[in-house]
């Protein structure tokens, strides 16, 4: 895009608040993934924020992308720095004629790209310290990569004021996070799962509950659940939430239960979601008393040491007005002696011993590098909290978090002062890191990505960033058999409105080659599946010829196979998934590793068909029933009427213990309910109604009356067994009228009837 028509653009994104809407309507065809996990509630709270980003590098513009994908009310952007050569290695939104240009004035037409909804704003400020009610506008303040002393004047500010911040920074292969949501914030949701439920068994004279040995309670000590349906506890219906102490897999206990009665029996629990106010301090308070998030349990001593590191590096870049040169022993053992200064001056209770010196050097070594990968992380934690802050759902990091991936550092390739010394190269602040022996490896890499979805995007963003196949030897190669639709644009942000209904691999390798042209020539799309059906295709040269794999697929199927290829032609394999909030990440090396298919996910809960269609008494149940339901209503009848209509031997294959039952459908189906019109659909549906939902209830309860006993005694409706209520039908019931017309559109269908009755 021209300069011109960049500032053109920007000048049309600086409008004023009042021009953004309060409110504003969810696309559910484009938030329909997001909905399902947050909830309407949530979204819209997320849609009334108005967001600042500080900071526009690789970190910076990764919590942008992050938040305006989710979708906010407004997404303001702040960083008149001149982009730099080396901001390459990370700033995907920056091209190599947008060096020298400020960042922000490049990067937010870019970014408005990515969602029509979300309005992308310049702020406007010579200095973000004078005149603090510059920030006053804004539910949320996030600074990325910002000097500790900025950090602190803005973030006390933003605390007395109730606005939430976030701060990070990342140096090469370390990463820090902080966040402040002030004083009693409402946390909504802690863990964002459905509310578990049960049938109780039993209730004590002492509270103890005692739930059905099918399955745990699932309940954990601080939960709060209510009751319903009890019977000689009536006082339980309905009442106040208690809080849970759990006593075993079966058992909890609701405390003091005194003057309520004896339990009878019947019963149901539900967990109710309760709130969880946090307190936060500012940061000028928490600097010197931090709580930390642990990151990794093997490295339990590590966050207060690089807590001190930090500071130490902030108070070095402000004193030298640069950061430590990349591998200089003269700038690390400065900064070593900075924090043996902090330390002793505060009188922390920390050591420097060895291991903590090479830490701490190895913070210098790499003060000035800017990796993707890391980049990456910590922008998807700090847009994380950004959405936690302004929707009220899942617990905030409180409040200091720190990590490092110093297990990175190359053991096969050279590092020194001279091979990490920047070159003026796009890939400046990954070579600072890793040295230019590394990057030439990184270069000559083949990978294979199978699947260019969520996580396809993601994986490409970063190989085309660290310059992963560019070289004269590499190569990436791409399949996915899939187009691109207008769902996937909030996850899926190689793509555009633009590109819906092309193939994902063709958009993604053409997205990714404009943010690095170095890939044009180097990128291989194809659109097949990858299976035993295309094995002519990915042959045995083809995998032969690769370096490595990696998974970005959406089923268990194909992922098996792959794995089996990768076992065979002894290739490492990165494999990876998401559900909701939720994801893992598994690496296969070739002989060191177990691979993917060497363990099994838990089969699937089956149900009696007893329970379902006498005894349901979970959701699973009737979504079981519903489902068996459906396949016998109208899938599995009219497969077998039209395999006797076009296979004249049917009838004699036929099994005989399947004939009558087949036989019986063929006659009703093509003879005895055979409709010639919708009217004659819509009586069926009517019918079908009627033989679920009252007959079978009826005969039910006369089989078994309401106060039928076992043969113990003991009543027969208790437990798990709950007693159904026969529906008279009501057409005036939303619910009752559309099974009708569903129903009857489905017969329909099967006979190829239209609505208006034509054949």
């Amino acid at each position: 895009m021209a300069a011109g028509g960049e500032i053109d653009l920007v000048t049309r994104l600086q409008v004023d608040d009042s021009a953004i809407s309060d409110t504003a309507e969810i696309d559910e065809s484009l938030y329909s993934r997001q909905l399902y996990v947050l909830g309407h509630e949530a979204m819209k709270r997320m849609g009334a924020s108005n967001i600042l980003i500080v900071g526009l590098k690789g970190l910076g513009v990764e919590i942008a992308k992050n938040i305006a994908l989710a979708g906010v009310k407004s997404l303001t952007l702040y960083d008149p720095t001149p982009a730099a050569i080396s901001d390459l290695s990370s700033q995907f939104f920056l091209h190599l004629d947008d060096v020298g240009k400020p960042r922000d004035v490049v990067t937010a037409p870019r970014v408005a790209e990515l969602n029509a909804y979300t309005p992308v704003l310049i702020h406007k400020s010579p200095s973000l310290t004078e005149n603090l009610d510059q920030y006053d506008k804004y539910q949320v303040v996030v600074l990325t990569n910002q000097s500790l002393q900025d950090q602190l004047i803005i973030g006390d500010y933003c605390h007395a004021k109730g606005i939430y911040v976030v701060f990070t920074n990342t140096y090469g292969l370390f990463g820090s996070i902080f966040c402040d949501f002030g004083d009693k914030f409402n946390c909504i949701d802690p863990t964002g799962e459905n509310p578990v439920s049960g049938i109780v068994a039993d209730i004590n004279e002492d509270g103890l509950v005692t739930v059905h040995d099918e399955t745990r309670h699932g309940l954990v000590d601080g939960d709060y659940v209510i009751f319903s349906e009890l019977e000689g506890m009536e006082g339980l219906n309905g009442a106040e939430p208690r809080k849970v102490s759990v006593k075993g897999r079966y058992t909890f206990s609701i405390g003091n239960v005194s003057g309520l009665g004896q339990y009878r029996r019947g019963g149901l629990f539900r967990q109710v979601k309760m709130p969880v106010i946090i307190d936060f301090k500012p940061i000028s308070t928490s600097f010197r008393t931090p709580e930390f998030v642990q990151s990794d349990f093997a490295k339990f001593d590590r966050p207060p040491l690089l807590h001190v590191g930090f500071e130490a590096l902030s108070a070095y870049i402000r004193s030298q007005g640069r950061p430590p040169r990349p591998m200089n022993d003269d700038d690390a053992t400065v900064l070593v002696g900075s924090v043996k200064t902090f330390i002793e001056k505060e009188k922390l209770d920390l050591e420097i011993g060895e291991n903590e010196e090479k830490i701490i050097r190895e913070l210098s070594y790499q003060a000035q590098g800017d990796l993707n990968p890391m980049a990456a992380f910590f922008g998807g934690l700090a847009a994380q909290e950004v959405l936690k802050a302004v929707s009220g759902k899942f617990h905030p990091i409180k409040q200091w978090f720190y990590f490092d991936s110093l297990e990175s550092i190359p053991t096969r390739s050279t590092r020194s002062e001279e091979l990490c010394k920047p070159i003026g190269s796009r890939y400046d602040g990954q070579i600072t890191v890793f040295g230019t022996e590394y990057q030439e490896k990184l270069a000559n890499v083949k990978q294979f990505l199978v699947g260019a979805g969520a996580i396809g995007c993601e994986m490409l963003k970063n190989w085309a960033m660290i310059g992963l196949g560019v070289g004269s030897k590499g190569k990436v190669n791409i399949t996915d058999m899939d187009s691109i639709e207008k769902s996937n644009l909030n996850r899926q942000f190689l793509f555009r409105s633009k590109d819906v209904g092309q193939m994902k691999s063709d958009c993604a390798a053409k997205a990714v080659t404009a943010m690095n042209p170095d890939l044009n020539g180097h990128i291989v799309c194809l659109k097949d599946r990858v299976s035993p059906e295309t094995e002519h295709i990915f042959d045995e040269e083809f995998w032969e010829d690769l370096d490595g794999v990696t998974n970005a697929l959406d089923n268990v199927e194909a992922r098996t196979y792959v794995d089996a290829r990768c076992v065979f032609f002894h290739k490492p394999l990165l494999e990876s998934g998401t559900l909701g909030t939720k994801g893992n990440t598994q690496v296969v090396i070739p002989n060191l590793t177990e691979s993917y298919s060497s363990s099994h996910d838990p089969p699937e809960l089956s149900f009696p068909m007893c329970t379902l269609r006498s005894f349901p008494n979970k959701i699973e149940h009737t979504i079981a029933w519903a489902r068996e339901l459906f396949e016998t209503s109208f899938v599995n009848s009219a497969e077998t009427v039209n395999l006797y209509l076009t296979q004249p031997n049917y009838l004699r294959s036929m099994q005989n213990n399947d004939r009558q039952l087949n036989l019986e459908t063929i006659r009703d189906y093509l003879v005895t309910d055979k409709p010639l019109s919708f009217e004659d659909c819509i009586i069926w549906a009517r019918m079908l109604f009627e033989d679920n939902y009252s007959r079978a209830p009826q005969q039910l309860m006369y089989t078994f009356p309401i106060d039928a006993v076992t043969s113990t005694g003991a009543p027969f409706w208790s437990g798990p067994k709950r007693a159904p209520v026969a529906l008279k039908f009501d057409a005036k019931n939303p619910t009752h009228f559309g099974f009708i017309v569903a129903a009857a559109n489905l017969h329909a269908f099967n006979y190829n009837i239209n609505t208006n009755g034509r054949r």
